[in-house]
């Protein structure tokens, strides 16, 4: 048998066999260690990146009228369907829509560790995947990613999966694990659109990685056409409903345009491509930290060399990673996101172990748990570090850093005015006018807010002036540069500001950039005199 049908040597040894602890046992400690620092964090953490507030009010229209999400106009919008399925369950089940998702993320993120482990094991045996698991355990982004209600978690855990049906189909060279990692998929494809790149790559590599080519094709034409149902389901139903198969995809698409036309603006030509160029390893560095990183990628290196079998994971990692550099780099139209990395970044922790070797062993025993030790060090401190850097975050480099750090919390001005109309308005029975913020905080504010939707009237949303003209609002939200001030029909007198013909007066008791008023007595009301400070805290508005 030639060495490209042999399963991979594992760097372990030929007596590690013999040494392996029971793989539930090995199992047993990772999911532990996974789960620790996850639980620690879950009460400090926040829906905030990641889309989790969209997402979950997505998911709470669902659960409130279940049905079967066909295309972009069915309530997914730009979001793969069964991320909002997921978290409408865990609302369904009564799950406080705050933490309904969050819970989902959690149970994926750390079910995330039995595929890599058994990823990591097949191709480079048990310390493989004892080590990525732990790696896994104390990357800072995927604790974050695993408690808010955000996708990356399920979507890693699918993609994992895949990955790791897929290497025991490559190895044994059958066709019914390859069923399963189509399977698997099919449902990461339904939660994120990324996944989508993988049924191509894995498909070709299928085809190119026999030397019985007629065996290879073969196994490959099957997987590719297991993998299509529901790319072309959710194709046909975008096509039904807004005439085009890609329609999300495109609006995706103008957003990026937007963001890229943002950052050209912000850092010049040279500066937004440079960033790009250099923005998955980055990642890596920051994220898995800079020892863990570097030993991932020198052991890409050394797979290739040492363990032709496992080529196809390297392939796995790079040509994403190569294709997103080149649309962000090049083409610049594109703009990556720390959570866009995870697939790719993640993948690198099968890797450690083997780069770990590779870099250490002409080194003395002694030196060699030195740099373990250190390692280690390093990969619990910096997201230690970093989640403290970033907690409550409102302003600067922390709030830079808050999308790959381990805490995410929102805003403290924001979560304020939240605490604000939950304590002081919602008893009211009044409606509530919340302005559109260009940083999106008007999302996050209605909702910490705990006012119904019914009670809301933003100005997000199309249907503003209905809403406005029905309900007649008793108080407003405005969020310093918001959408408000560009309307025609809004004036701003002192410390009273006008809607239509509603006049509204500054009550205290918000931070900036927002500022609450309530409704007084109009249409023609005066502007007030004295300053802000002059007047009490929140009252009913007048009739």
């Amino acid at each position: 048998m030639h060495l490209e049908n042999s399963p991979a040597v594992a760097p372990d040894g030929p007596d590690a066999a013999r040494a392996e602890p029971a793989t539930g046992v090995l199992l047993a400690i990772l999911i532990i260690a996974t789960l620790l620092p996850r639980l620690a964090v879950f009460t400090l953490n926040e829906n905030l990146h990641g889309d989790a507030v969209a997402r979950t009010e997505l998911a709470q229209q669902w659960a409130a009228d279940p049905h079967w999400i066909a295309s972009f106009k069915d309530g997914a919008y730009q979001f793969g369907p069964l991320h909002i399925y997921a978290v409408g369950v865990a609302l369904w089940a009564g799950l406080p829509k705050e933490d309904a998702g969050r819970w989902v993320s959690l149970l994926f993120g750390v079910l995330s560790v039995v595929p890599l482990f058994s990823l990591s094991r097949r191709l480079f045996g048990w310390k493989s995947g004892l080590v990525a698991g732990l790696g896994l355990a104390a990357w800072g982004i995927h604790i974050q990613l695993s408690t808010v209600a955000a996708s990356e978690a399920l979507a890693l855990f699918l993609v994992l999966c895949t990955l790791a049906w897929f290497a025991r189909g490559w190895e044994e060279g059958r066709v019914r694990p390859l069923f399963a990692a189509a399977f698997f998929l099919n449902l990461a494809c339904a939660t994120r659109y990324e996944a989508w790149l993988l049924i191509p790559l894995l498909t070709l590599l299928l085809a190119l990685g026999d030397r019985d080519r007629i065996a290879a094709i073969t196994r490959a034409v099957i997987f590719g056409f297991a993998c299509t149902p529901f790319p072309a389901i959710w194709m046909e139903g975008n096509e039904t409903a807004t005439g085009s198969p890609f329609y999300p995809v495109q609006f995706i698409q103008h957003f990026h345009d937007t963001w890229a036309a943002a950052g050209v603006g912000t850092y010049g030509e040279i500066g937004f491509r440079l960033q790009n160029l250099f923005f998955w390893p980055g990642t890596a560095l920051l994220t898995l930290t800079p020892l863990v990183a570097a030993f991932g990628v020198v052991g890409m290196v050394s797979a290739w060399r040492r363990f032709p079998r496992a080529r196809w994971l390297v392939w796995v990692v790079a040509v994403p990673t190569a294709y997103f550099t080149f649309r962000a780099a090049v083409l610049a139209d594109f703009v990556p996101l720390g959570r866009f990395t995870v697939n790719q970044v993640g993948l690198l922790l099968p890797f450690v172990a083997t780069g770990f070797v590779a870099v250490t062993h002409r080194l003395a025993q002694p030196m060699r748990w030195g740099l373990v030790g250190v390692s280690a060090l390093l990969a619990v401190a910096l997201p230690l570090w970093l989640g403290l850097f970033t907690y409550k975050a409102e302003e600067g480099t922390p709030v830079t850093l808050s999308p790959v750090s381990p805490v995410a919390t929102n805003p403290p001005a924001v979560m304020h005015a939240a605490r604000v109309l939950k304590e002081q308005i919602a008893p009211t029975g009044e409606s509530v006018v919340i302005d559109a913020d260009p940083k999106y905080m008007d999302m996050q504010l209605a909702f910490f807010s705990g006012l119904p939707e019914e009670r809301l009237v933003r100005v997000r949303w199309k249907n503003f002036d209905q809403r406005f003209a029905e309900l007649r609002p008793g108080y407003i939200v405005r969020f310093e540069g918001g959408e408000l001030e560009k309307r025609a029909d809004f004036d701003s007198r002192d410390h009273r500001v006008q809607l239509g013909e509603d006049w509204y007066e500054e009550i205290l008791g918000l931070r900036p950039p927002m500022k609450l008023y309530g409704r007084v007595r109009g249409p023609e009301v005066p502007p007030a005199t004295g300053t802000a400070s002059d007047r009490l805290n929140p009252v009913s508005p007048a009739n």
